[in-house]
């Protein structure tokens, strides 16, 4: 039913295109596979989000002093000013290293089912820890990073205010809860394509709306789906053709590393596709440059089809309509360091 559905607006809006969209009928199968982002954050399911702690979360996030060396916080590769990524192929790390992957947007990560791009990080509390401790990224251990907030009377007070009634407020835990709260708050709703979903038909231009269709028809949507167009579900990069090894790296089997599970080789989670105009070079590998050009892999590797250039266009545009309202976050004041706050330590 769904098919035969998917036929006809695909129909109406890609083989008859100078005809008027039937948007209507277009809105309902959208509602079908997605949603719009709300104007305000989901509660977390193991943490509350107070001002004291968001706040905290803040300073935190943007804090190079988490790292062994003092130069990498987590908003250098999460940059908030760019879309919540670096703009690098992969992020380099402690010691000038390249890490692995290309980082993941930090918008709308609230809305992922896990977190990284094999999925073992169930949230991002936990995802948090994870960069602090690896060696090719912050280099640091929890005891470290303990002592180092402890040494700062502005952390002992944001700790206090932040986990009210705590014996020992300050702990790598509560570190990760409090940046956990903060990139809560971090969602872009309001995007075009979201006022069309609202009832806006002329939020989408006639090629913004003939994408729409043609993401749907496709199959994009299958893997693609939900509030973040991603993000929930794990597949093979390469379902129909596996790409060449500059965008599918040998070395890096994706969930396989993690499970040891055959059924896991090559297997990432879906991308979430919101501002990702914004969030160039794409795929996990970092090795694409240009929105168009994914479109295409895409098409070829997951779906095995050879998109015609009027395709790739009309979905491009249209995935354009994906970029929400960017909040303005101001760079919080850092607590000042005292004399036993630990040194840097050489790159």
């Amino acid at each position: 039913m769904r098919t035969l559905f998917l036929s006809a607006v695909a129909l109406a809006a890609l083989a008859a295109p100078a005809l008027a969209v039937d948007d209507a009928a277009l809105r309902e199968e959208a509602l079908g596979w997605f949603e719009p982002i709300p104007m305000n954050p989901p509660a977390l399911e193991n943490n509350v989000m107070t001002r004291a702690r968001v706040d905290l979360g803040a300073q935190l996030f943007f804090d190079p002093r988490i790292s062994r060396s003092g130069l990498f916080s987590c908003n250098t590769c999460h940059n908030v000013g760019m879309g919540g990524v670096d703009g690098l192929e992969v992020s380099i790390g402690h010691g000038w290293q390249k890490g692995p992957r290309n980082a993941p947007t930090v918008y709308n990560a609230i809305f992922n089912a896990a977190q990284f791009w094999d999925g073992r990080a169930p949230d991002l509390a936990e995802q948090a820890k994870g960069p602090v401790q690896a060696g090719v990224e912050m280099n640091n251990t929890p005891d470290r990073v303990v002592e180092t907030l402890r040494s700062m009377e502005g952390y002992v007070v944001g700790f206090a205010a932040a986990f009210p009634g705590e014996a020992d407020a300050i702990s790598f835990h509560n570190m990760a809860r409090a940046i956990e709260a903060f990139e809560a708050t971090l969602i872009t709703p309001n995007a075009r394509f979201d006022q069309f979903l609202m009832g806006d038909d002329n939020a989408l231009n006639a090629q913004e709306k003939r994408g729409l269709a043609a993401f749907m028809a496709t199959g994009c949507a299958s893997c693609h789906g939900g509030v973040n167009f991603g993000g929930q579900e794990y597949f093979p990069f390469g379902v129909v053709e596996r790409p060449g090894a500059r965008v599918l790296p040998e070395g890096d089997r994706g969930r396989f590393q993690m499970t040891q599970t055959a059924a896991d080789d090559y297997v990432f989670r879906a991308a979430p596709l919101r501002n990702i105009e914004l969030t160039a070079p794409y795929f996990h590998s970092g090795a694409v440059w240009d929105l168009e050009e994914a479109v295409a892999i895409m098409g070829v590797s997951q779906l095995g089809a050879e998109l015609t250039g009027e395709e790739v266009a009309d979905i491009t545009a249209f995935l354009r309509t994906l970029t929400g309202e960017i909040p303005r976050v101001e760079h919080p004041i850092l607590p000042v360091r005292s004399q036993s706050t630990p040194l840097p330590e050489d790159m």
